[in-house]
């Protein structure tokens, strides 16, 4: 397993080095040998990274065995993940709505670029609601 990790490094370094030399060296004038190169590389680097994804995946598949969730605790993973996506966006349409006012207001007059850095700020304070309502609902799972 260790083989093949360690291939993959070398082929990304090989990768890097290859655009370093490209663009800071005289390079490869040809498109058509940089196409070549890069045709190679991928051609060795997907098969053994799915060698080593293959030799991975069975020992995730077969990991312990844990207790089978409650329908109550996966309610509970379901409201927290409502609340903390559901604030966040709302808290995206009021940053979006506050933050484009503000920047027109600002245009106007640049003094009351602090006034408007508040507003856009409780804005953003919904979604940090929304997360600490999440925490306290998995607190209590």
């Amino acid at each position: 397993m260790q083989i093949l990790l360690g291939l993959n490094v070398l082929l990304v370094i090989g990768t890097v080095l290859a655009g370093v030399y490209h663009y800071f060296g005289e390079g490869l004038k040809e498109k058509k040998q940089l196409k070549r190169i890069m045709r190679w590389n991928i051609a060795i680097f997907a098969p053994v990274m799915m060698i080593a994804i293959g030799m991975i995946v069975p020992d995730i598949a077969y990991a312990a065995e844990t207790g089978a969730a409650t329908s109550a605790s996966g309610l509970g993973f379901i409201a927290a993940a409502l609340c903390t996506g559901l604030a966040t966006i709302g808290a995206g349409y009021a940053v979006g709505a506050v933050g484009s006012s503000a920047l027109g207001a600002v245009s106007e007059d640049p003094k009351i670029l602090g006034k408007t850095l508040i507003f856009v700020g409780l804005a953003e304070g919904i979604a940090i609601y929304g997360l600490i309502i999440s925490i306290l609902i998995l607190g209590r799972l």
